[in-house]
């Protein structure tokens, strides 16, 4: 990915809202033919920063040039090609799930015959086909994320900025979704999107930044930041009682570090069942202990000293 072209560039970007700082001077960059992850909690700058990156919300300060153009001088040159889902289905209820794509071509003028052929090819993408003659109201959530998502393909864009794509979807639902966006990254479209979910952030993207607070706590591949920011394996401990403080000090020196959460510890080992079979040797009798692999969900708790589900 290194050699890509870059086609997102931000340098120091600023959005402000009166005295409220959303971001606060990040630094990004999205090359040709990658999935690039926003990953944070709610109130982190993730929409804020796609708002921006779709040329509907103007920088405050520093630089941002999308597909090398400037977004204050050129916006509508690079919405055309850009697709845009956004975080709530805004779909017309009243037309049907053909004419919902049909009718949205027409704003980047596509002539009639190609809208149509179009349209039912992106239906067969999403998996809706069947659905083509159904009104949006007919369609479960799960469809019309897809729908949305087969909207936004419409114009054939460069960059496709996805924000939350599955919020608000049952994990069937999700990861239907998950299954057609990596198929349009397997065909080299460029994807942008925001997630407070570390599995869809781990299944999707290649690339990604950690935002917390309107800055970037840290970049990388999945891979690489679970590879710096935790262990490889996690031992989590439940005792069944909600003062944790006195089971922590007598874990102490078990693995790497802990983790003290509301309802349960973290140790984090390279090998965790050794680290849980520390836990007995010292008579500690935990109501619940799971080894798991590390997630971007401990990397984000490491670096901000909370995790992405309670926030999120």
């Amino acid at each position: 990915m290194d050699g890509g072209e870059a086609l997102i560039r931000a340098r120091g970007l600023v959005k402000r809202f009166g005295e409220f700082t959303a971001v606060d001077g990040i630094d990004v960059e999205v090359r040709k033919g990658e999935a690039f992850g926003f990953l944070g909690p709610n109130g982190a700058g993730k929409s804020s920063t796609m708002r921006m990156i779709g040329c509907v919300s103007a920088p405050t300060g520093g630089e941002l040039a999308i597909l090398g153009m400037d977004p204050l001088r050129q916006g509508p040159a690079i919405r055309a090609r850009l697709g845009v889902c956004p975080q709530e289905d805004n779909l017309d209820i009243e037309l049907t799930a053909r004419e919902n794509l049909t009718t949205y071509a027409r704003y980047f003028g596509i002539p009639r015959a190609t809208a149509r052929r179009r349209a039912d090819q992106l239906l067969e993408f999403v998996q809706l086909a069947d659905r083509a003659g159904s009104k949006v109201d007919q369609l479960s959530g799960g469809m019309r994320r897809r729908l949305t998502i087969a909207r936004s393909l419409v114009n054939e864009p460069d960059i496709v900025l996805l924000d939350e794509p599955t919020t608000g979807l049952d994990p069937q639902a999700r990861h239907l979704v998950w299954e057609r966006l990596f198929r349009l990254k397997r065909q080299g479209t460029t994807l942008v999107l925001t997630t407070h979910y570390m599995d869809e952030a781990e299944q999707l993207c290649d690339r990604l930044v950690v935002m917390d607070g309107g800055r970037i706590a840290a970049e990388g591949s999945p891979r690489e930041l679970i590879e710096q920011h935790a262990t490889r394996e996690v031992v989590e401990l439940r005792f069944g009682v909600t003062a944790l403080e006195p089971f922590a000090d007598k874990l102490a020196g078990i693995g790497e570090r802990l983790e003290l959460l509301p309802d349960r510890i973290l140790l984090y080992a390279d090998d965790g069942d050794a680290a849980a079979a520390e836990v007995y040797a010292r008579n500690l009798s935990p109501s619940g202990v799971l080894v798991r692999r590390a997630s971007l969900e401990d990397v984000f708790l490491h670096l901000t000293g909370r995790t992405l589900v309670e926030t999120g």
